[in-house]
């Protein structure tokens, strides 16, 4: 039995470990907060044992084994070092942290103190996303030549929200646009190249964002991201064989349809409840195995992302305030 510690109480930490309670393998037995009443509150709400009022009254527990990291991403990086410094495993939200180097800086500690790390990219450990791999391996569809997959929300969102707000790493790309780069990262490796455009919002954090990406075997990317309108979130990987279909919405899809050899096939994987156990049992998994990194969602492929979203960044010129 795996026991988990959860970091943080927002709406992704619940989902979590009401997913968390689908295994049999996984038990919750602490959630600690920066207010005690509401660490008290979640640990009621999913009938959790201990609750904890403080990060590091959380990591300290002799009752977890591995902790969530579920706060806004401008956090991770704090949270996540307060875990490991106490000995403990992490699954930290995505993105990771703000850039390459606090992300590269929480793997290197892991490493030092031999334990597990990893950046909670559910999309993925996706059963479809997962298959969409295997056929691309298999050379069902050739060599892929085409990525293109975007991420759309609609607004208003107020200038404190969290896709607005610098202080709290606000942005489409962050907080959207990490899907769509990672799943072309999935499928065509690291760019050669990055060309992006996008509108800001007054706080300066970016609203709209396009980003092309080029690759030296002659593929190429088209990502969206934004919260001015909710898009198809659809994607689509072309080969020179065929394609794969994506259904909507991509970055938690159900299924996909695959062309191919002149025929069209449905492929349906219904997700387990909210999508959110699989990268749990990977964890779980490389917890079990003695693994401090996982092969489905190595150190190095959330290093590689990042690297884009900086460069992307800095390309559109959105910054973020050093950390208080």
């Amino acid at each position: 039995m795996t026991r988990w510690g959860i970091l943080a109480t927002g709406r992704i930490a619940g989902d979590f470990v009401s997913d968390l309670q689908l295994l049999p393998d996984a038990q919750v037995t602490a959630v600690g907060s920066r207010r005690l009443d509401t660490a008290q509150a979640f640990a009621s709400r999913f009938g959790i044992g201990s609750a904890y009022g403080s990060w590091e009254d959380l990591a300290a527990s002799t009752d977890v084994d591995v902790i969530y990291v579920a706060t806004p991403h401008s956090s991770h990086h704090a949270a996540t070092m307060v875990c490991l410094s106490a000995g403990k495993a992490v699954l930290c939200e995505k993105p990771f942290t703000l850039d390459v180097a606090t992300s590269l800086d929480l793997m290197t500690t892991a490493r030092s103190r031999g334990l597990f790390l990893m950046e909670a990219m559910w999309m993925r450990c996706n059963p479809t996303i997962r298959h969409a791999q295997s056929l691309v391996a298999d050379g069902v569809i050739g060599e892929v030549t085409h990525v293109t997959a975007d991420f759309g929300v609609a607004g208003p969102f107020e200038p404190a929200h969290r896709l607005r707000a610098p202080s709290l790493g606000g942005g489409a790309l962050l907080d959207l646009g990490v899907y769509p780069i990672t799943l072309a990262h999935l499928f065509l490796g690291v760019p050669a190249g990055i060309v992006s455009w996008a509108s800001l919002w007054p706080e300066g954090t970016d609203s709209n964002t396009a980003v092309v990406l080029s690759y030296a075997s002659g593929a190429v990317a088209t990502v969206h991201c934004g919260g001015l309108g909710e898009t198809a979130q659809r994607a689509t990987i072309t080969g020179t064989l065929g394609r794969i279909e994506i259904d909507p919405p991509f970055w938690r899809t159900h299924g996909l349809t695959l062309v191919a050899n002149g025929q069209t096939t449905r492929v349906d994987l219904p997700m387990r409840g909210n999508g959110l156990g699989y990268e749990a049992e990977e964890t779980m998994r490389c917890l079990k195995a003695g693994l401090t990194e996982s092969p489905v969602i190595p150190h190095e492929a959330t290093l590689d992302v990042m690297r884009t979203l900086d460069a992307v960044r800095t390309q559109i010129g959105v910054t973020y305030p050093e950390p208080t």
